[in-house]
């Protein structure tokens, strides 16, 4: 699947979470060259220990101004280049607005979207001296409907998509793919934290009648990282059961 991919080089952040992970497994099997960072150290090992082919760990806590400028710095270093960027990354600090603060919109969008910023301006300048490179954001269904008690949340995943867009724009004649995938529900631990009752009532609202799993993100993240994505660039990739139809 995805041929074009082994032998990639490819940075995925927040790789210790579920979707991290399962994009991480399906690089490395694809036979891809892949650097993994995100703040757990540990869960990174382990993570690293569960492949047959070695993988790169880059500790990174993307709140920290200097560890993100170096982040591409050194996944070049250890990959020896830089093809792909995952900006999987991502936090949230849920609460109704009225009791929100401006420092809870700023912890969000310092990780959410001024990180991928960073990191995607810094890959673009490696990735323009070889004419090749595929960028691709993590957003979120909720950057398009909003949703209650996640303003910073839906702000940031929302900023994400348009920022995606210009610089796809800026890119395009580099060679470089700047794309973004939307998750719906994904099963994960926030998902498992539901009672039955609430599960059965969040799943009723999805045409397909079910919540996705981590595998169905990374599998459009092999697609859009491929060659043969590459007349498609500035889109974001819905992932959602059929919960949100744009």
């Amino acid at each position: 699947m995805f041929c074009s991919i082994s032998n990639s080089k490819i940075l995925i952040t927040g790789a210790s979470g579920s979707i991290g992970r399962a994009i991480a497994s399906a690089f490395v099997k694809c036979g891809a060259d892949v650097a993994i960072s995100g703040t757990r150290e540990q869960a990174l090992t382990d993570l690293a220990a569960s492949f047959k082919r070695k993988v790169h760990i880059l500790s990174c806590n993307l709140s920290r101004s200097e560890e993100t400028e170096t982040l591409i710095p050194k996944a070049v270093e250890s990959l020896n280049g830089l093809d792909i960027l995952i900006n999987n990354a991502g936090i949230n600090k849920d609460m109704l607005f009225g009791k929100m603060k401006e420092s809870d919109l700023d912890e969000v969008m310092k990780i959410n979207l001024n990180a991928a910023f960073v990191l995607s301006k810094n890959a673009v300048s490696v990735m323009t001296d070889n004419r090749y490179g595929r960028i691709i954001n993590i957003s979120s269904v909720v950057g398009l409907t909003g949703n209650i008690g996640q303003v910073n949340y839906c702000a940031s995943k929302a900023a994400i998509i348009g920022m995606s867009k210009a610089i796809a724009l800026e890119v395009a004649r580099k060679g470089i793919t700047v794309n973004c995938i939307a998750p719906g529900a994904i099963n994960s631990p926030m998902m498992e934290k539901l009672s039955d009752a609430n599960r059965e009532k969040f799943i009723s609202k999805i045409p397909m009648q079910r919540v996705g799993d981590p595998e169905d993100i990374a599998n459009a993240c092999l697609f859009l990282a491929s060659k043969e994505s590459s007349y498609i660039t500035g889109q974001t990739i819905h992932v959602n059961g059929g919960m949100l139809m744009i």
